[in-house]
């Protein structure tokens, strides 16, 4: 059986780590090499870097920052924002990226997820999905650009259709949770993980380990992300872990364990 993943989230913007809440009101919290030197040190499974503005500008994506950070990353890296053709994600993938994050390009180029899976495999290819609860519909809807842009897609039909377009795993953000502490959107993690047979990782109002272990053992979530909660509390991954082993829930205890496997 797989073992459920920590994972916390870097949000980048403007060259430095940010977080806010439902998508709005960044606070800064810091440059980001010393936050992933800093988590390197405490039992992460893996990190993801999104770029928050890389999809509203017409600038070319930083490789030479996340080079940088890949070299003082030690657990598997994520890398998401901006990316809108194949020639980026190579550009990622050799500047020591494990995995490539793709949201809002994917509504406009969808068989940009063909081509990435097909080349580079579904182990490297994933896709985010950020949403809000459908106004005049049940369900939710799916947004592009940071959150600031409806699609009109029903996250279900849109999660089905990324799986059979190869992407290996799916980070599911609730935008009213995010940043709020209230725990995940936990009947959202639930449809989505009945939706598809790829894992998906919870994402969006972690505030307590109690909330993680709700997304794993009541929504079924492969993994669990938290930014604000490991930035802005006293609240540690190693605690995380602790706290879910003894819940029941099968975690990796350091990933330079040979056991961990």
């Amino acid at each position: 059986m797989l073992k459920v993943r920590i994972i916390p989230t870097l949000l980048l913007k403007n060259f430095g780590l940010v977080k806010g809440v439902g998508f709005d009101s960044w606070r800064r919290v810091g440059p980001a090499l010393p936050a992933v030197k800093v988590y390197n040190q405490r039992e992460v499974d893996e990190l993801m870097l999104f770029d928050i503005v890389a999809n509203q500008s017409a600038d070319e994506i930083d490789i030479e920052s996340i080079e940088e950070l890949s070299q003082d990353c030690f657990v598997p890296l994520t890398v998401g924002g901006g990316i809108h053709d194949i020639d980026q994600v190579q550009l990622m993938l050799r500047s020591g990226a494990d995995k490539v994050c793709v949201n809002t390009a994917a509504y406009t180029n969808p068989e940009l997820l063909n081509e990435i899976s097909k080349r580079y495999g579904s182990q490297c290819t994933v896709a985010s999905i950020d949403v809000r609860k459908a106004i005049q519909s049940k369900g939710w809807e799916c947004f592009s650009h940071s959150g600031k842009t409806p699609t009109g897609r029903n996250v279900v039909a849109w999660a089905r259709e990324i799986e059979d377009r190869g992407v290996g795993e799916i980070v599911v953000t609730s935008i009213e949770r995010d940043g709020t502490f209230q725990g995940y959107d936990l009947a959202l993690i639930e449809t989505v993980v009945g939706a598809v047979s790829v894992p998906v990782i919870a994402s969006g109002g972690a505030g307590n380990y109690q909330h993680m272990i709700d997304a794993v053992k009541k929504a079924g979530a492969s993994a669990v992300a938290a930014a604000s909660m490991f930035h802005f509390t006293q609240q540690t991954p190693a605690e995380a872990k602790a706290a879910m082993q003894a819940a029941g829930i099968l975690v990796r205890r350091n990933f330079n364990d040979n056991n961990n496997e």
